[in-house]
């Protein structure tokens, strides 16, 4: 019984709410009757369901429930537990929201949810569902949410879905579907949520969304997806979050993603992509997180992240990239962090982050053909926190590098190949608090290098072939030096 007391105590909130938001939906109905306004018939019905279903709620508990369930006032109904092998009958007329937890069904029949036609939440998860019939919900009209995640459904009917025309959200991660039918979502004109990530899926139909304009999210991350028909996207006008991380995706369509004005989010990490149509994400203006890292590209084409000015992550490390254009990046002033690793690059373009006025951290590192910065590849970063620039071939520095960082706070170093560095390097860094030079190739220092950073905590300089004489050892920091001169 513990088990079913935690999963009743998870959902009675969300059915508490549920019913709130119907209680909310009567009032304003009742309101505009009393104001003589016209009532739709939709909602009108809609409002004599809630009162019915309000009507019959001072009975639920008293209700028939399965002995392997437990029902409530909030016309909740929970199943948890392996013994359980079919959908549990007979269940309250009145249920709202079923859930059936961690438990052996297999099957979800054409009668399964016969006499749940008040219901409006179905959830099947984490059990050992692999049929679902054509019919199974035919009786259950009402649905506005249903979850088979976490099951064995390797295949689903072409329009199980379709009597489900109030459905806002369907969940059928972590199974193992491998296609589906172009009419699989037909008639769903009210999806907000589409979840399919974690199957098996290796291509989408033409016309899979048709008619979703109002779908906002759909995640169809970590699958196999080889390759995206070139208008896929085109109904989805509302969408704003596109998940489409993980798979084989090898090419972008030129205008794959034309009339998504509203996609804020757009994740395209850890595929084969190794070439970028040219500005295929410039219709993106409200973007706000591009994930283009883990990829197989060499170079982007000119001007590729131009008007995104709601841009606030971007990302396209771990890719083998070979060179940048000198003109990449808009207006970007809301982008705080930026990461730029493990690439082939041996420079950067000089007004790389020209445009990143708000950025707080940037990590270029472990991009081992890097060997020479820019004297103002970091000259409009007025508020830059976290510099990291290890693991890099770095061999030297111009005096000017740092000197337009004034909230510069931590600098990373280590593990280049510097071999000298200049008296000025450092002199603007007036809040920097931590320096690591370690594991580099230095053998002695300017004596008044750090003479400006005041601010200065921590300066490790271990790792370097030091020359120990009266250079390292009139160094005013050499309190705070772990340099390795005894």
């Amino acid at each position: 019984m513990y088990g079913l007391e935690l999963a009743h105590k998870l959902v009675e909130l969300e059915q508490l709410q549920a019913l709130r938001e119907d209680l909310a939906l009567e009032r304003e109905i009742a309101e505009n009757l009393a104001k003589g306004k016209s009532v739709n018939r939709k909602r009108g019905e809609r409002t004599l369901l809630v009162v019915t279903l309000l009507l019959l709620l001072p009975h639920f508990e008293c209700a028939d429930c399965p002995a392997v369930c437990q029902c409530d006032s909030s016309a909740a109904v929970t199943c948890v537990g392996y013994s359980i092998t079919d959908v549990p009958t007979p269940l309250p007329a009145a249920t709202s929201l079923l859930q059936i937890h961690g438990t052996s069904v297999t099957t979800v029949n054409e009668r399964s949810l016969a006499g749940l036609g008040l219901m409006t939440r179905f959830s099947l998860i984490n059990s050992l569902l692999n049929t679902v019939h054509p019919e199974a919900f035919r009786l259950t009209p009402l649905l506005k949410s249903v979850k088979l995640s976490f099951n064995h459904l390797s295949t689903l009917p072409p329009q199980v879905f379709s009597p489900l025309t109030q459905l806002t959200q369907l969940q059928l991660d972590n199974n193992q579907l491998e296609t589906l039918a172009p009419e699989m979502f037909k008639g769903l004109s009210d999806l907000l949520e589409i979840d399919l990530s974690k199957n098996r899926l290796w291509s989408l139909p033409e016309g899979l969304f048709d008619g979703l304009a109002k779908l906002q999210v759909l995640n169809l991350g970590r699958n196999s997806i080889k390759e995206l028909p070139p208008t896929i996207f085109k109904p989805l006008a509302d969408l704003q979050y596109l998940l489409l991380y993980h798979n084989k995706i090898e090419m972008l369509h030129v205008g794959m993603f034309d009339g998504l004005n509203n996609l804020t989010e757009l994740k395209l990490h850890q595929n084969l992509l190794a070439s970028l149509p040219p500005q295929v994400f410039w219709p993106l203006r409200n973007m706000k997180t591009l994930t283009l890292s883990s990829n197989q590209l060499q170079t982007v084409p000119e001007k590729s992240f131009y008007y995104m000015p709601k841009m606030e992550k971007l990302t396209i490390y771990n890719n083998p990239l070979v060179s940048l254009p000198e003109q990449l990046m808009g207006n970007m002033p809301n982008l705080t962090e930026f990461y730029l690793y493990k690439t082939n690059l041996s420079t950067l373009p000089a007004n790389l982050f020209a445009n990143m006025s708000g950025m707080t951290n940037l990590n270029i590192y472990a991009n081992k053909q890097l060997s020479a910065l820019a004297p103002d590849l970091f000259c409009c970063l007025p508020i830059l926190d976290e510099l990291w620039l290890k693991y890099n071939n770095l061999v030297q520095l111009h005096p000017q590098l740092f000197s337009r960082l004034p909230k510069l706070r931590l600098l990373y170093l280590n593990n280049n190949r510097l071999q000298g560095l200049s008296e000025n390097t450092f002199q603007a860094l007036e809040q920097v608090s931590a320096i690591d030079l370690r594991n580099n190739h230095l053998t002695t220092l300017p004596g008044e290098i750090f003479s400006t950073n005041s601010a200065l905590k921590s300066l490790n300089l271990s790792g370097n072939p030091w020359d120990c004489g009266c250079g390292i050892r009139g160094n005013r920091k050499m309190d705070k030096i772990q340099s390795g001169c005894g």
